[in-house]
């Protein structure tokens, strides 16, 4: 019991600890449009000459920034698809992100996922038992559909009895769409300058499925208010 109550409290202090240096080094400054803007021709250069390491520590530096809840995921998705194309940035940063989102869902449940469970009211653990039930396809839609910050989708399932597997599968599935949409937005930022930007059509085309991005949150809640007054309407209405 000592044990592991000394682990816990060495996790959450290294947590703390990382974050504090993070933001003490400026972190939250250099995770920026203008540092890729100021950055491009090295970023790029780095990723030619040594593919694999660059690879590698995009993949570290992303997957720490979301273990650390850094809201970041934009920034990393552009400079993945700047440094390493569409197809392949969209490919590490998913990977990265998946993996980063895993680690804090597991330090979380690690840390508070037993307590905040056996504290739950009667109410609540239906709700936990319903969700588990249904956790890939539940977790995807909040994946797919982000009407909520994606470190609170991490580490809300963290209170769940949900299984690391389909955590994990979901989540990487669930990410693509907008991974893919920012990773592509950097590679054209690749091969346009600041004035060529707004008239390249390479550019216009990321730039276009930002916009129909931004559009899933209002769609989705759209459905999901159509859907709810669908079924009241059919539980009112007489039995035949």
């Amino acid at each position: 019991m000592m044990r592991a109550t000394l682990c816990k409290a060495l996790l959450a202090s290294l947590l703390v600890a990382a974050l504090v240096a993070f933001v003490a080094l400026d972190g939250p400054h250099r995770l920026s449009f203008d540092t890729l803007k100021a950055e491009r021709d090295v970023l790029i250069a780095f990723a030619d000459g040594h593919r694999a390491a660059a690879i590698a520590l995009a993949f570290g530096a992303y997957a720490g920034a979301v273990a650390l809840s850094v809201p970041g995921g934009a920034f990393f998705s552009l400079a993945c698809g700047l440094m390493f194309g569409r197809l392949l940035g969209t490919a590490v940063a998913v990977a990265a992100g998946s993996v980063g989102a895993t680690l804090i869902f597991l330090a979380a449940r690690y840390l508070f996922g037993g307590v905040v469970r056996k504290r739950l009211p009667a109410a609540a653990q239906r709700l936990n038992s319903g969700f588990t039930r249904h956790a890939f396809r539940y977790l995807l839609v909040l994946r797919v559909v982000p009407l909520f910050p994606f470190v609170l989708v991490n580490l809300a399932p963290a209170f769940t009895s949900i299984r690391v597997s389909t955590y994990l599968g979901a989540t990487a599935l669930g990410i693509i769409p907008a991974t893919f949409v920012y990773a592509n937005l950097g590679d054209a930022l690749a091969y346009a300058d600041s004035m060529q930007a707004a008239l390249s059509l390479r550019t216009l085309g990321p730039a276009a499925l930002l916009v129909l991005l931004a559009l899933i949150p209002v769609i989705g809640t759209a459905a999901v208010a159509f859907a709810s007054r669908l079924t009241i309407r059919r539980s009112k209405s007489p039995s035949r």
